[in-house]
């Protein structure tokens, strides 16, 4: 069987790292993209499991990102989780009507990360 990847996508280069070491402690391979037009790039040619998607960054936010990797063939069956410090519900509400799975506000509990993304793989993996 091999590794489950997930797209680890957040401007901040230490956000990015606790959430790869925590990843591939539970036997996860991980990608890494800064913003939202890489992490297109990348779930195009990386093709990961899951995706973990920052709201705010450089060059084009989350929300839209999520949008565009939604109306991709190639990506609109990637689960998304959104990440980020915008707690409010309107915010909330706009990634869940981006095609967000579901979001998370920081800061988060890595291990609590790590299993939720655990959980959503196998039940992705069970659909088929």
């Amino acid at each position: 069987m091999n590794p489950k990847k997930v797209l680890i996508v957040d401007d901040e280069e230490f956000v990015r790292q606790l959430i790869q070491i925590k990843l591939k402690f539970c036997g996860i391979e991980t990608v890494e993209a800064g913003n939202g037009v890489e992490a297109i790039e990348k779930a195009v040619s990386e093709r990961p499991d899951l995706i973990l998607l920052d709201v705010m960054m450089p060059k084009m936010n989350g929300f839209e990102a999520c949008q565009r990797l939604k109306a991709n063939q190639e990506t609109s069956h990637i689960p998304i989780i959104m990440l980020t410090a915008r707690g409010d519900p309107s915010a909330k509400e706009r990634g869940e009507n981006a095609g967000a799975l579901e979001y998370l506000t920081k800061p988060f509990s890595p291990q609590k990360l790590a299993e939720r993304v655990l959980e959503i793989l196998k039940e992705f993996e069970s659909r088929g």
